[in-house]
């Protein structure tokens, strides 16, 4: 498998303080099976759906605390150049360009409304081995206070051209690199409280978004919103019994007009 193009959500990882009850709860919910844990990268596990790689789970490194969270990672041909542009247009490196033995480089960094997110340059992991199916990533979103500042970030820094929606109800972009969307932005209104900060929301699909939704519900998940449809499938907001949010969608249940979109860059 070929590494993907730059800026394509490539891969997943979430940070959990119980590692072992964030693998029952995902397991659970998703199905995922879990490879061995690596103890020379910090007990670094990857999950499976049906066989193939679709995300990993971790504890916090040790000394540092770190929100329980996932983390989505855009692909880049070089990470040092990539880290150099995301200072360049305002945004902060959180972790420097770092090799993490031959499965590539990473650098961790948010942008300049406060949103975290990974940038992967390939090495033997290619990063997501199934998309868009059950259990495996399917789509992701920026929500932020500040989406003037992300559009212009992120399309500085990988390129994106960007797609503003014609819908005076909400304030949502979609970022494409000349195909078909590969990123969405979200502005954060008043029903996200203050102390939601700026973050990037990961999508793991499901077969039947309600029953997936009383499912994480049963396992100690939080309804935040949804199930709602629109003309690109049926979603849900959660967070889970540790605090990460993360959203299911089912593309097979559809609904509503497709609206218009306004090219901005």
């Amino acid at each position: 498998m070929a590494a993907e193009s730059e800026g394509t959500p490539c891969w997943a990882d979430g940070t959990f303080g119980d590692l072992e009850g964030a693998k029952r709860f995902y397991g659970e919910l998703l199905g995922w099976t879990y490879g061995e844990s690596m103890p020379e990268y910090g007990n670094y596990t990857q999950a499976h759906a049906d066989g193939k790689a679709v995300a990993a789970l971790s504890p916090p490194v040790p000394g540092q605390e770190a929100p329980n969270a996932w983390c989505l990672y855009l692909a880049s041909p070089d990470a040092a150049a990539t880290t150099a542009k995301i200072r360049e247009h305002g945004g902060e490196v959180l972790v420097e360009p770092m090799r993490v033995g031959d499965f590539g480089t990473m650098v961790l960094a948010s942008d300049p409304g406060g949103a975290a997110f990974g940038v992967w340059q390939a090495g033997t992991h290619k990063g997501f081995e199934a998309q868009a199916v059950p259990g495996a990533f399917s789509w992701a979103e920026i929500y932020t206070r500040e989406p003037e500042k992300a559009d212009t970030f992120f399309s500085s820094v990988f390129g994106y051209r960007v797609k503003h929606l014609d819908d005076d109800a909400v304030d949502f972009s979609l970022y494409d690199l000349g195909a078909d969307p590969v990123l969405g932005r979200m502005r954060m209104g008043e029903e996200f409280p203050p102390q939601v900060p700026a973050h990037l929301n990961v999508y793991f699909g499901v077969a039947d978004c309600d029953a997936a939704v009383e499912k994480a519900k049963s396992l100690g998940a939080q309804l935040r919103f949804g199930p709602m449809t629109i003309p690109f499938g049926r979603f849900a907001s959660l967070t889970d019994p540790q605090g990460a949010v993360f959203s299911l969608f089912d593309p097979s249940t559809t609904g509503g007009e497709m609206p218009g979109v306004t090219e901005v860059t």
